[in-house]
C-alpha cells in the first residue's frame, strides 16, 4: 500500500478535477490576453470581457481551494 498519498474521498477529488480545469482555463484565459495586447490593434472590450471572466474564475478558484483546505483555527 502507498502511503506517501493520502485517501481522497469521491467529493475531494471531485472538487481538485474541477479546481484543475479552472486553473487550466485562468491559465488560457491569460494566454488570451497575452496575446490580444501584443496585436497592432488590441481589441479593448474583448480584452476586458477576457479579463472579467478570468476574475470569475479566480473567485471560483479561490471558493474550491476553501472548501479543499478549509481553515483550521488553532
Amino acid at each position: 500500500m502507498n502511503d506517501d498519498q493520502p485517501f481522497l474521498s469521491d467529493e475531494d477529488q471531485q472538487l481538485r478535477d474541477q479546481l484543475k480545469a479552472l486553473l487550466q482555463e485562468h491559465a488560457d484565459l491569460d494566454a488570451s490576453i497575452e496575446a490580444l495586447g501584443h496585436m497592432p490593434i488590441p481589441d479593448q472590450l474583448r480584452i476586458a470581457r477576457l479579463k472579467r471572466k478570468k476574475l470569475a474564475l479566480r473567485d471560483e478558484i479561490v471558493k474550491i481551494e476553501d472548501r479543499i483546505l478549509p481553515d483550521i483555527i488553532a
